[in-house]
Parts: structure tokens; sequence; C-alpha cells
């Protein structure tokens, strides 16, 4: 049942994507998530066994998200409403659109390039030169594949609408609290250890599918080896197959808050020269990972269906 749904849920997503004559009237889901973590953060992030009550907070969060979810499917044509909350938290057409937009801006200016890319990165950008700008978009194309498309539609699959809340918003609470900073080391560690758990299946399916939407079979060798020197143990396997496809490398130093961080470079062999071009590749790199995922699905349902 849950695979039938999903199919226009992706397509519906595709097409439309976060259309600003909704979301400029409505908060997103995904807003609303976020007030929930920073008013549990607010709330309960003080004194002492702060990791504690940060578990407390993910446990919250996961409960209040399954049973809205399953709330949600329970009403009338709960079917209609599973389809569209799919949809409105799946991300292809504005990951695609976002990534894009990066490109198009470094034809225009270095400047317009950084502005673009500075919307969909958490790191400094006013010193990037274009090849690390565009380094950066491919990165965040691979990472938000897994994170934004991949990741929700197995988590759909599987659980339906609860799952795909519950997966949503243990990923926004990682994004949000999950970083090793003073404030968060302790009370972000359940969120970040569980949002890495919710993705070690996406991430490493990711990669897979990138490798064969690029046709690059080969790519394994390279994910195997690269991906886990990455500072996550997740966003390695899709960065590096993203790589392995466009022939460039990606990740390597950055500069965070001022501080610039010794990352090693993922398929290092590969050019970092990367440019406005590799972005094109990577967007229609995903939209042909789109495409594999929904025939999959659709093969899915209909071997349940026979």
């Amino acid at each position: 049942m849950h695979a039938l749904l999903l199919i226009p849920a992706m397509l519906l997503d595709g097409w439309l994507g976060e259309p600003r004559w909704v979301w400029g009237r409505w908060p997103h889901p995904a807003v609303l998530m976020g007030r929930a973590v920073a008013a549990l953060d607010g709330a309960l992030n003080r004194g002492a066994r702060r990791k504690m009550r940060g578990a407390v907070a993910v446990a919250v969060l996961v409960l209040g998200a399954g049973a809205l979810g399953r709330g949600i499917a329970s009403l009338p044509f709960g079917w209609m409403w599973e389809i569209l909350g799919a949809a409105i938290l799946m991300a292809q057409r504005s990951l695609a659109d976002h990534v894009q937009a990066v490109g198009d801006g470094l034809r225009l200016s270095l400047a317009e390039g950084r502005r673009m890319v500075g919307r969909i990165v958490g790191r400094d950008t006013a010193a990037m030169d274009e090849p690390a700008a565009a380094r950066a978009a491919v990165e965040s194309a691979a990472e938000n594949l897994s994170d934004g498309v991949v990741a929700p539609a197995l988590w759909f699959l599987i659980g339906g609408l609860p799952g795909i809340l519950v997966y949503k918003v243990v990923n926004t609470a990682d994004s949000m609290i999950g970083h090793r900073t003073p404030r968060h080391e302790q009370f972000g560690w359940a969120a970040a250890r569980l949002d890495d758990v919710l993705n070690l299946i996406p991430a490493r399916l990711t990669a897979v599918l990138l490798a064969l939407a690029g046709w690059r079979p080969d790519a394994g060798r390279v994910v195997l080896r690269d991906a886990p020197r990455h500072r996550s143990p997740n966003a390695g396997w899709p960065e590096a197959a993203m790589a392995v496809v466009l022939g460039i490398a990606v990740s390597g130093p950055r500069s965070y808050h001022g501080v610039m961080t010794d990352q090693p470079y993922v398929h290092p062999e590969g050019r970092r020269d990367a440019g406005p071009d590799d972005i094109d590749a990577a967007v229609r790199l995903l939209w042909r990972v789109w495409a594999l995922l929904l025939v999959g699905i659709a093969m899915i349902a209909a071997a349940l269906a026979g």
C-alpha cells in the first residue's frame, strides 16, 4: 500500500516542489518541526544530565511525529493525506532547483555563485573561489539526495506517513542540535546518533543508485575506500559516488565560523577545478537517480499487488 502511495507523492514533489504560493502563506512542516526542536532545546537544555534530557527531547519528538502521522492517516480519505504529506516532506524539485541556482549564479559572477551556495551549505562562503563553490554545491546535492529524497522515500515505504514524519523530525533535530558545540555536545547527542542510524541504509543505497545512474559500476572501490574517511558516517557514501561519476574531487579543506578545517578530499584523484558544468551534470544525475528510485518503487508496488 505504501509503495503505491509513494509513486504519486514522488511525481507531485518532482512536478511542484515547494510552491511559494502555498508556503508563502502557511509555515512549512519543516518550519514547524524546527519550532518544536527549538522549544524543547530552550526548555530542557539546561542544568545537569543534559545527555539524558536530550534523549527525552528526541523521544518526545519521535512519539509526537508518529502519533501525528497515524492521526492524519486515519482521517477520511487518509490515502490522499498520506500522498500529500509524503510529497511535502520530500525535496527532489527544491534540491535540484537550489543546486542549479549555484551553477547559474557562477556563470553570472563569483559573488552571485557564493550567494547561491550560501543558501544550501553551512560553511563560510566569502573566500570561496569558483571550484570551491562548485564542489560545495555538488557535495550538497549528493548529501541531500540521500537526506531529502532517498531516506524519506525509504521510511515512507517502511512506515507510511508516521515513518516519514519520524525520519524528518529526527533529521531536523540533528541539523539544529546535533552539532558538537559547547551548548549541544551533550544535549544533541541522541538526535545525532539516531539520525546516523536512520540514514545508515539510505546513504549506502543512494551511493548505489548514483553509481547505477552514472553507469559507473567501478565506483564501489572508491566509495568503500573514501566514505569511511569522511567526517560523517553516512554523507561520505553518496558524496564519493557522485565524485566518481563526475570525475571530480570533493570535500577537502573548508572554513566554518572563520576556522579552517583540514578535511581530506573524497576521490582525490579527480579534478579539483570543478565548475558550473559539473553542477549541471550533478543536477542531471539527481533526476536520473529520482527516475531509478521511482521505477524501483513501481516494481515493488507491482510485486506486492501481484
